[in-house]
């Protein structure tokens, strides 16, 4: 979800420039740095980001500049009134205490605050909010653009560990097998020996025991549910609707799998699979929290 994306434009003085950045994050975070003054214009654009994507930290930036001279002066006549009784009021009282000041001229009354103010042309800026929200619809292909375009690296990548996770699991299924003999004649073994030192020994309970031992030792299902994971993620991976939360749950119940496998397995080769397994998964997850 690492993005970057800017445009210019202009609208006849005002120009304006369009700066948006992405990171990854577990949910839409949005940040806006908009000028102020224009109405509407910071709902429109969270909006439109909110309909266009699903995770990220996104921060989006919009500078306004307007060339130099372009600007239409206009004098606040109240204000020029006000300035001048407030002068006027200034030199009597300089007067009445014997104080001489140099008269005003013309260009220093224009240059008091607020009796000389520049505007923009009023049908300018009126415009100016839908020529901004239009220029902003390319930004944002411009953007996504670039998302898609780590998003098909990263989509290999995690096809590359599912591929790896998936040989892994089928190495446990057959270190798990070819097992199965040895385990049965352990607890025959056992059996043996528990029934020649405890001849009173209840022959239910005894056998009920070693079922419960028997189950506890197979990781059948974990296999079956490991293989059922990887078929719904190769499933996610292949739709284009967006799929990172979806993927991210997966990938805990593909580490809790592994993790019963572990504590399951009771031969040491089996369990370096387990922990070969569990390496991929963590390794897969990071990436995971990088899609949409």
């Amino acid at each position: 979800m690492t993005a970057f994306a800017s445009r210019r434009g202009a609208l006849g003085a005002t120009g304006w420039a369009w700066e948006m950045r992405g990171v990854n994050a577990r949910g839409l975070d949005l940040r806006l740095r908009l000028p102020d003054g224009i109405d509407g214009l910071e709902p429109a654009i969270r909006a439109a980001l909110q309909d266009r994507f699903n995770r990220g930290n996104i921060t989006l930036g919009l500078r306004l500049t307007r060339e130099e001279g372009q600007q239409a002066a206009t004098l606040d006549e109240a204000q020029l009134d006000r300035m001048l009784q407030a002068l006027d009021a200034v030199q009597d009282r300089a007067m009445a205490i014997g104080v001489t000041l140099a008269q005003p001229t013309a260009a220093d009354v224009l240059n008091l605050r607020g009796v000389l103010s520049q505007r923009s042309d009023e049908a300018e800026a009126e415009a100016l909010k839908p020529a901004l929200l239009a220029d902003l619809a390319p930004l944002l292909d411009d953007f996504a653009a670039m998302r898609a375009s780590e998003g098909a690296a990263l989509k290999q990548v995690i096809e590359g560990q599912l591929q790896r996770i998936a040989a892994l699991v089928e190495d446990a299924a057959t270190a798990a097998e070819s097992r199965r003999d040895e385990v049965r004649a352990n607890m025959a073994a056992a059996l043996r020996r528990v029934m020649v030192e405890a001849a009173e020994a209840d022959p239910d309970r005894v056998a009920q025991e070693l079922a419960l031992i028997a189950v506890k030792s197979d990781v059948t299902e974990e296999i079956d549910r490991l293989r059922a994971h990887i078929a719904a993620a190769r499933a996610l991976l292949a739709d284009p609707a967006p799929a990172g939360r979806k993927l991210d749950f997966l990938a805990q119940e593909f580490n809790r799998e592994a993790n019963t496998l572990c504590s399951k397995s009771g031969a040491p080769g089996l369990t370096a699979i387990g922990l070969d397994l569990k390496a991929t998964i963590d390794q897969m997850r990071e990436q995971i929290q990088n899609v949409e």
